[in-house]
């Protein structure tokens, strides 16, 4: 493994046969663009709606845990850079149950979120289109990513470059052109001063908690650039550089644009729900064409968190086999890809869209609530190996240390305690109850036979 001194020279990870293709550039802009998805283009709008202007509040409480799970995930990612990224980390610190469960129960999240993230983006092309099927265009989206997957994992740095450049231009826009209004200064536009924020707790402290959950939520995708490093030309660099930058991003990206958008638009708007936060700011500002091209941005946040969750979970399951977690056949690799592992990926997500159909009302969303809560699990896991881990490279390998958790362990644990209440706070309202309980059934379930594998493995 690599030293802090040797930080220009790729290291090697522990997955030989993939390729690094991926150059700086990509990792940079996956990086940039991985915080903003469509979640939080359209998804933010039922926050603002019940927490009103202390969504501010909710997406910095949220932003501020997001940014100790980064940097706990960055600190193991640039010590042992793998595909595997938290799946790998918490087998290392915890065992293989743990490794086999976190992995998993992820590889399920992304394959049921590229079928979600189709259908997103066919509702918005049949919007354009009237009268065409939405699952043909699902299944286009499919095949384009699977050709662009199978073929090289360059093509995926392409493609998420150039996505990731179109979402932080339109962002970068947007808040440029709130933040003239709310100056008074755009053309056509007067000052709304605070009037929008004098009701800031419009529901009480039960809206913020309801804002509060769903904007962690929001933050998903964060993730993929620690996957994506270990295929980079140097691994360690691209995983310290996104990490040193994750806090800005977040404050800017989300924290920033909920400021703008509760400033211009009252809280209670019906079109911050009906036709998402953006384009209502858009709207009032009186932009032509806003909500075309707010459909357009999120067509584009859809299609790339459809392509990155198509990269990320076959590298999951990949890592995985190559640890002796699955099926051996999702391990082959050909031209540094392991195309049946995305080939299978993708299956699995086609076969979640063609549910939506068949099931709407048992199947479909009994999957959706097994998936809500698995990014919270998943933190969970990376801040117990964290927690675990620091001490033994210290001991080992303190050289591995180019990135280091802030104030360690008081933060590690403040993290963790941040986790606790965020589940307490799921466990009081019955819509994310169920997710909760989901979630923590498939975790259990996967834990156990994790463990089965793990001692079956032992006594052999």
């Amino acid at each position: 493994m690599p030293s802090s001194t040797a930080v220009e020279s790729p290291p090697q990870t522990d997955d030989s046969a993939l390729s690094h293709g991926l150059k700086q550039r990509h990792l940079s802009m996956i990086a940039l663009g991985g915080v903003i998805g469509a979640g939080l283009f359209v998804g933010s709008g039922a926050g603002i709606a019940a927490a009103g202007p202390s969504i501010v509040i909710a997406y910095t409480v949220s932003g501020l845990l997001v940014m100790l799970v980064m940097r706990m995930l960055g600190e193991m990612s640039a010590a042992y850079p793998s595909s595997g990224s938290f799946s790998a980390h918490a087998e290392r610190a915890i065992g293989p149950w743990a490794g086999f469960a976190a992995g998993w129960s992820f590889w399920v999240l992304l394959c049921t979120a590229v079928g979600l993230e189709g259908m997103g983006a066919a509702k918005i092309v049949t919007s354009w289109l009237p009268g065409t099927p939405e699952w043909a265009w699902v299944a286009l989206f499919m095949v384009v990513f699977l050709a662009t997957n199978l073929a090289a994992v360059k093509n995926f740095g392409e493609f998420e470059f150039w996505f990731a450049a179109l979402k932080v231009g339109a962002i970068s826009l947007f808040l440029i052109l709130g933040v003239l209004a709310i100056a008074g200064v755009l053309p056509g536009t007067d000052s709304p001063g605070a009037s929008n924020l004098t009701d800031f707790l419009p529901h009480g402290g039960n809206g913020l908690i309801i804002g509060l959950l769903a904007s962690v939520f929001a933050y998903g995708g964060l993730e993929t650039v620690t996957i994506a490093a270990a295929e980079s030309e140097n691994p360690v660099k691209g995983v310290a550089s996104a990490v040193r930058t994750a806090m800005w991003r977040i404050a800017l990206f989300y924290i920033g644009s909920m400021a703008v958008i509760v400033t211009l638009v009252p809280w209670d708007s019906k079109e911050v729900v009906e036709k998402g936060p953006y384009v209502a700011a858009l709207d009032h500002v009186g932009i032509p064409g806003a909500g075309q091209l707010m459909n357009v941005v999120v067509l584009v946040a859809l299609l790339s968190a459809m392509n990155a969750n198509i990269y990320g979970s076959s590298r999951i399951a990949y890592s995985l086999v190559e640890r002796g977690q699955g099926p051996k056949v999702l391990a082959k690799v050909s031209g540094g890809v392991p195309r049946i592992a995305v080939l299978v990926s993708c299956v699995f997500g086609f076969v979640c869209v063609l549910l939506s159909y068949w099931r709407p009302n048992d199947v479909f969303p009994w999957l959706l609530n097994m998936i809500g809560a698995v990014i919270l699990v998943v933190w969970i896991f990376i801040a117990v190996s964290q927690l675990l881990l620091r001490r033994r490279v210290e001991r080992e390998s303190p050289e591995k240390l180019v990135v280091r958790m802030w104030a360690f362990p008081v933060l590690t644990w403040v993290a963790l305690a941040g986790m606790a209440a965020i589940f307490v706070l799921m466990a009081r309202e019955p819509d994310t109850r169920v997710q909760l309980y989901s979630t923590g059934g498939m975790t259990l379930v996967l834990a156990a036979v994790g463990y089965a594998w793990q001692r079956a493995r032992a006594r052999s």
